[in-house]
């Protein structure tokens, strides 16, 4: 690592372990002998806090300890939708919840009919229920999308506070966000009753595969333009 990045991390006591080579440290038992701010080096407090709460409460315990099995069982072998089905199945869940943007319609469809033949019950809830107006929640209408044709497609929010409460009042044991989009998957989450898992992330330019833009020929184009467009802007200041 760069005397730049070491300098970094001795200034910046908040974690930065992506600096790191994780793989040689705390995944093999030890701290960090690359960076200074090592959590495990500065923090012990908090890393005992967390051991406590594994200890302690006995439903992160059993999460934990069903995640790690689930994990080691299906490594390379299963997709998410199957680690999910297996984790709720050792977790004893019995009713899911859906939480599902209406693009991803037929998705949540397969995902629920999937579900159901491993004898869970399923509910679930679409983004636009309740029919809000995005004007009635003080969204400008410039922010209603149109068609080409100049129809109007987008003056219906998403809705995720009905999605969890309907999914709350349905008593569900665990909820499974399929392609909400960004910040209304966090006020779903915040708003859940029963825990909450992410199986489609959303991305629309990279067919809801996130990591996908990371080092594709796409991604670099794409940040690329966008970080050049930062400098000129920074300059023109």
């Amino acid at each position: 690592m760069s005397n730049k990045s070491k300098n970094l991390s001795q200034e910046n006591p908040d974690p930065t372990c992506y600096k790191c080579n994780s793989i040689n440290y705390c995944a093999v038992g030890r701290a960090s002998k690359i960076l200074d701010n090592c959590p495990m080096k500065i923090s012990p407090e908090v890393e005992k806090k967390a051991k406590e709460i594994y200890e302690k409460d006995e439903e992160i315990k059993k999460i934990t300890k069903i995640a790690s099995i689930v994990e080691a069982e299906g490594y390379i072998k299963w997709p998410r939708l199957k680690d999910t089905i297996e984790f709720a199945k050792r977790m004893g869940y019995k009713k899911l919840g859906i939480a599902f943007c209406v693009g991803l319609i037929k998705e949540a469809e397969r995902v629920a009919e999937i579900l159901e033949k491993y004898d869970f019950d399923v509910t679930g809830v679409c983004c636009k229920t309740g029919s809000v107006k995005k004007t009635d929640l003080g969204i400008p209408e410039e922010y209603t999308m149109k068609s080409k044709t100049g129809y109007t497609i987008g003056w219906i929010t998403c809705n995720p506070a009905a999605q969890a409460l309907l999914l709350n009042k349905a008593n569900t044991d665990l909820n499974i966000i399929c392609g909400l989009c960004v910040g209304h998957d966090i006020t779903f989450t915040k708003l859940s009753d029963a825990p909450v898992t992410t199986l489609i992330a959303k991305d629309r330019s990279m067919p809801h595969n996130p990591a996908g833009v990371l080092f594709s020929h796409y991604g670099k184009e794409f940040f690329s333009k966008e970080f050049k467009e930062m400098r000129v802007k920074d300059k023109n200041k």
